[in-house]
């Protein structure tokens, strides 16, 4: 899921540097959405992995 998250970034950033706003915006705030999600996987694995020891 970072993965897609870093692609959707760089899309966004290559995007941006040709002038496409609209959908620089769109890819950044996708790679926002897809890097909380996967903090949030993150650390739930974290949390739920240290109670299985």
């Amino acid at each position: 899921m970072l993965h897609y998250a870093v692609v959707f970034l760089i899309i966004a950033l290559v995007a941006g540097f040709f002038g496409f706003f609209g959908i620089a915006g769109v890819a950044a705030t996708i790679a926002k959405v897809l890097f909380v999600i996967f903090l949030i996987l993150f650390i739930a694995s974290l949390v739920f992995g240290r109670r299985r020891m």
